[in-house]
């Protein structure tokens, strides 16, 4: 693609993302201004701590709202690859380490505007750590069967878009 960005302006830097207008030139010649949010990237998680059996976290979300389903996931440090990300939220979010990691895929969730990439693994062989919750995450951690998660996909009881992709990763690859 022949994109040619022409000006970028920082309307918004937060602490976690940042939102630029950018002045591009697309390659039909149309100039253009768009909105977007530059992120740098997240991995999330599906801990299975038994066969058939996940860890998930009830999280409450101010934006979404009130609690909501969802796997472990955070947002990668500078320089952090997605796989140390992954090590590091999987302890600080339920108080697991995991010794066998296995890439199951990668998402892009709001491609309009953001460039947020979402690495997706699962780990297995769980053991016992401290958990270590950032002072603004309010969260609960339950042992859901696999099946149950399946379930409450279908029945809108979780609507995470990145746990709902996971969840379907991890199937795909269970049934490989």
């Amino acid at each position: 693609m022949n994109t040619r960005v022409n000006t970028q302006t920082l309307l918004h830097r937060g602490r976690v993302f940042n939102l630029m207008r950018e002045n591009v030139t697309l390659e039909n010649g149309v100039v253009a201004e768009i909105d977007v949010i530059r992120h740098p990237g997240a991995s999330a998680i599906v801990p299975v701590l038994r066969p058939n059996t996940l860890l998930m976290i009830k999280q409450y979300r101010h934006a979404a709202g009130g609690f909501i389903w969802e796997i472990p996931a955070g947002t990668m440090d500078t320089g952090e690859s997605p796989l140390a990300c992954a090590k590091r939220e999987l302890i600080e979010e339920t108080g697991f380490s995991a010794e066998n990691w296995i890439t199951l895929g990668e998402i892009t969730p709001l491609p309009a505007y953001s460039d947020e990439r979402i690495h997706i693994f699962g780990a297995t062989n769980l053991t016992p750590e401290k958990q270590h919750l950032d002072q603004d995450e309010i969260l609960e951690v339950h042992e859901v069967p696999f099946d149950d998660a399946l379930s409450m996909v279908r029945d809108n009881q979780i609507q995470d878009a990145k746990t709902i992709s996971a969840l379907f990763l991890a199937n795909l690859h269970m049934r490989a």
